[in-house]
């Protein structure tokens, strides 16, 4: 198994596993939606579809981004072989606990599929203790607290109390955000300088640390209020400071000049849809002329949709030895994508249009499909060999 090269990095098996899961999903969620499944448990449709596309689906593709790229980043080891295997056969029982539950005892499945997140920081942890770069360490609480709303989850469907759920998955999502803008805070930047210089466009800009300390903070702020139920002025102004701050944060990467560059575009249109999901954020609360949800579709699709997608292609790339020319059937897939965000917005802002949120649930799956059929045989075949260095 060590030897096979499924099993020589996180990326592999949690693509395909996370890319594989997309439509199944969206295929469950529409069968049901439609009337044609029963909903497994005593939650509400929204609630199940929302803790699988958390906790099953973005856990494998974030995982697969994160434990890949911490070697390169942060200087640890490969996580491969058996101890990939361990993490891939905990991610598979954990869906499995979930599909299962109604027929499961209660504690079981919240014990299952919460083994994930403590065993990956279990791997880490001693590593990114002994990174030179401190801050990496951040991506240990981000995984505890996915870990807890993972188990505060399962609680509140133990009870039927969907409003304990229900504040658990939104948790989770801002756990998510969290680590969106840290990582994509780093990457965004430093491949956007790499290009400007490489087309004699400029250079990376400086990296300013009061700025990020500001805009992190300003985002734990939002979700502090957000999880606590605070007033709505507390809450839609602490949106719109993030509005601002991350707005000044995304311009000064002037992303705009690097748009003939498809694995960069992805990149800052998923920040231009986390600017917009903080908008409409701000406007729901403050206002109450939005729906409070519209926020969470824009980051959900928009944002991370958008990121996932790019970051995805850039790895299933560089890592398996390969140019980062983006295949045709790529852009494709990204203009699915952010068609689907722009669709399930609207259908969220207006009345809910029930043929626009169909059509954007397969638009979202049909993106991952994309990748899979482009990427699915790659993923599981040895790397090619790298052209040696120029001089």
């Amino acid at each position: 198994m060590t030897h096979s090269p499924l099993w020589a990095s996180a990326f592999r098996p949690f693509y395909l596993l996370g890319s594989a899961y997309a439509p199944l999903l969206a295929a469950i969620w529409l069968a049901a939606w439609f009337g044609l499944l029963p909903t497994p448990g005593g939650m509400p449709l929204k609630l199940l579809h929302g803790h699988e596309f958390v906790f099953g689906f973005a856990a494998a593709i974030i995982l697969g981004i994160v434990v890949t790229a911490l070697p390169s980043w942060a200087g640890t080891d490969e996580v491969a072989g058996g101890r990939l295997a361990v993490l891939v056969a905990l991610w598979i029982a954990g869906r499995a606990a979930f599909w299962l539950s109604p027929w499961l005892p209660a504690p079981l499945p919240a014990l299952v599929d919460a083994l994930l997140f403590p065993t990956v920081m279990g791997m880490l942890a001693p590593q990114l203790l002994r990174a030179k770069n401190r801050l990496y360490l951040l991506l240990l609480p981000i995984m505890f607290a996915l870990f807890v709303a993972n188990l505060l989850y399962y609680q509140g469907a133990a009870k039927g109390d969907a409003g304990v759920a229900a504040l658990a998955l939104r948790a989770a999502i801002w756990a998510i955000v969290v680590l969106y803008v840290l990582k994509g805070g780093v990457l965004a930047p430093i491949f956007t300088g790499n290009a400007l210089r490489d087309k004699g466009r400029g250079d990376q800009v400086p990296f300013l640390m009061w700025l990020e300390t500001a805009a992190l903070a300003a985002l734990l702020l939002l979700a502090g209020c957000d999880l606590a139920g605070a007033p709505h002025p507390w809450i839609g102004a602490a949106a719109l400071a993030c509005a601002l701050l991350y707005g000044w944060r995304s311009a000064r990467w002037q992303g705009w000049r690097v748009a003939d560059v498809p694995l960069l575009l992805t990149m800052h249109l998923g920040f231009a849809w986390l600017l917009l999901a903080f908008a409409l954020k701000a406007v729901a609360e403050l206002t109450g002329a939005l729906p409070e949800a519209a926020w969470l579709h824009a980051f959900t699709i928009g944002g991370l949709g958008m990121m996932m997608l790019g970051l995805m292609t850039r790895v299933s790339l560089r890592h398996t030895g390969r140019p980062p020319v983006v295949p045709q059937v790529m852009l494709i897939a990204y203009g699915a994508m952010f068609v689907a965000a722009v669709l399930r917005v609207a259908a969220g802002v207006g009345a809910q249009h029930t043929a626009l949120i169909g059509l954007a649930t397969l638009l979202w799956a049909s993106a991952f499909i994309l990748y899979l059929m482009q990427f699915g045989a790659i993923l599981v075949a040895p790397s090619l060999p790298r052209a040696a260095p120029r001089p």
